[in-house]
């Protein structure tokens, strides 16, 4: 098992309910208008407000969530009203209860934040995301239609009609790197940058296990088989709600043929001849740069 780049925030504390703190306590506000993030550019640098500056700046907030604690900071998620006077208002300068002008802000896209946040942070932003989306598709209940309430002392929406209970939606994706001797296996999917290639992934099917999808995925991707499946790694992927499961496997059998749907392109490159592929802050960089390590 890979335990290279593996990101473990043990900083951060995730509780339903805030502690009780006086009003001056720090905060970290994630405020998303769709799925971009608020941040405020404070004399070129960017960071993220507090949960006093977003209230004051005048956008409708349609839903707010608390978090947890990093670092007994108090961190909230936020859903922004999507209308273009969000835009008008974070364009003007922001200030503060006390009348100071502290900068003005912007909006980030999620992939985007590695290296403008620090890594606890942008690694929070994929939560926050995620429970704002939960918090905005759970408005009703998915059983008998009623309005939902937040359930206490736990992190779940409970219908006060039939006692339905929503909680946040993981979807299970995996991800593989294959080995055939000194050669990798990269793909490109037709939604890739242009020159863009990364490692076979999938989401997990009702019924089977992670290795069965590992092996099935491969088989209708790119129409190879594969043995010597192992664990690897993961990491949270809020696109819009997975959590990847990296696995390494190598070549069984088969000639390289792409299904022409979620593959247009598949071949095998030595280390030498790896094209552009992911970043490292991405498990599927973390593969990559663990095949180039180990040739």
């Amino acid at each position: 098992m890979n335990t290279e780049n593996r990101h473990f925030n043990s900083d951060f504390l995730p509780l339903v309910t805030p502690p009780q703190r006086n009003g001056n306590s720090d905060t970290y506000c994630f405020a998303f208008k769709q799925r971009e993030l608020l941040l405020v550019n404070e004399n070129g640098d960017l960071r993220l407000p507090s949960l006093e500056e977003t209230e004051d700046m005048g956008i409708n907030i349609l839903r707010k969530q608390y978090l947890g604690e990093l670092k007994d900071v108090s961190c909230f998620s936020m859903e922004l009203d999507s209308s273009n006077d969000a835009d008008k208002i974070v364009t003007s300068v922001i200030g503060t209860t006390t009348g100071n002008a502290v900068g003005t802000a912007t909006f980030v896209g999620l992939r985007e934040l590695p290296g403008i946040l620090e890594e606890p942070l942008a690694a929070l932003a994929g939560k926050a995301v995620h429970i704002m989306e939960w918090d905005r598709n759970t408005i009703f209940c998915g059983r008998c239609g009623s309005v939902t309430s937040l359930k206490e002392n736990e992190r779940a929406k409970e219908c006060p009609e039939c006692g339905f209970l929503a909680f946040p939606k993981i979807s299970p994706a995996i991800i593989v790197l294959i080995e055939k001797e000194d050669q990798i296996l990269l793909a490109r999917s037709p939604n890739f940058k242009p020159g863009l290639y990364s490692n076979i992934a999938g989401f997990v099917e009702p019924g089977e296990s992670i290795e069965q999808a590992v092996v099935r995925e491969v088989m209708e991707e790119v129409g190879i088989s594969v043995k010597n499946i192992r664990y690897f790694g993961s990491q949270p992927w809020p696109y819009p709600d997975s959590l990847m499961i990296g696995f390494t496997a190598e070549f069984l059998a088969g000639e390289i043929k792409v299904d022409g749907v979620e593959i247009e392109e598949a071949r095998w490159f030595r280390k030498e001849e790896i094209p552009f592929v992911p970043r490292n802050t991405s498990i599927s960089g973390w593969l990559i740069k663990y095949f180039i390590n180990r040739h």
